[in-house]
């Protein structure tokens, strides 16, 4: 049991209780347990913990090394429940919305080559972090490139939410609020950019098979010209 810390200000308040009673489990647990995908206020829990390191009620090297550790873990589970089972999920049932295997293979395609990145901008994404090693399992990316930026985004987040906890302290909800408004403007630019790149195949698709069309079409007027 941790001592009373300091007054958490708006949601971080929500797990000072969870945090008080079981301090450094309460991190590692939360966190795991959200990184793949089940709803608990990891983020959190890891900031408050780091509030609470801030005060000294805690040790803010262990918060972060725990929080390290608790998301490469949790989302390496999520990896495992998307390769295991999610690809078979989806090629049975996915045709009742229209996620067709050949579609499927072109997000595994597009996740081949450009999921490191994305592995590691979507810890900062609600929605996106709690998924993330599924949706990298059901793709089939190679296990080491994703424990690789896997290992790499949860530095980054860990790092950064240990020390802005750390040392903001009150000020923690006005930048939390912030960061949050600046993940969902990410990701609407992130759903833009997707779109775009679709809309250049097609387009590029388009004028493959219409120029394969023309020259299939003059080989043939060629063959039949005594």
């Amino acid at each position: 049991m941790v001592g009373p810390g300091p007054a958490l200000p708006g949601i971080f308040n929500s797990v000072a209780p969870v945090l008080h009673r079981d301090g450094y489990f309460a991190v590692g647990g939360l966190v795991f347990l959200e990184d793949f995908g089940i709803p608990v206020p990891g983020e959190t829990v890891l900031i408050a913990g780091a509030i609470y390191a801030g005060a000294g009620r805690l040790n803010v090297v262990a918060v972060a090394v725990i929080a390290f550790v608790a998301a490469i873990l949790g989302d390496n589970v999520g990896y495992a429940i998307g390769r295991l089972a999610g690809h078979e999920a989806i090629v049975k049932w996915g045709k009742y919305v229209l996620l067709t295997e050949e579609r499927m293979a072109k997000a595994e395609d597009f996740f081949a080559r450009r999921g490191g990145r994305i592995v590691v901008v979507a810890r900062f994404v609600e929605g996106l972090r709690q998924a993330n090693g599924i949706v990298a399992g059901i793709t089939e990316m190679h296990w080491i490139k994703f424990v690789a930026f896997n290992a790499l985004g949860a530095a980054i987040w860990v790092g950064l939410w240990t020390t802005v906890g750390y040392t903001s302290g009150s000020h923690i909800e006005s930048i939390y609020t912030w960061f949050s408004r600046f993940a969902l403007y990410l990701l609407a630019a992130l759903v833009v950019v997707v779109v775009v790149l679709i809309i250049r195949f097609r387009i590029r698709r388009k004028a493959r098979l219409s120029l394969a069309a023309s020259d299939h079409s003059e080989t043939t007027e060629g063959a039949k010209t005594p």
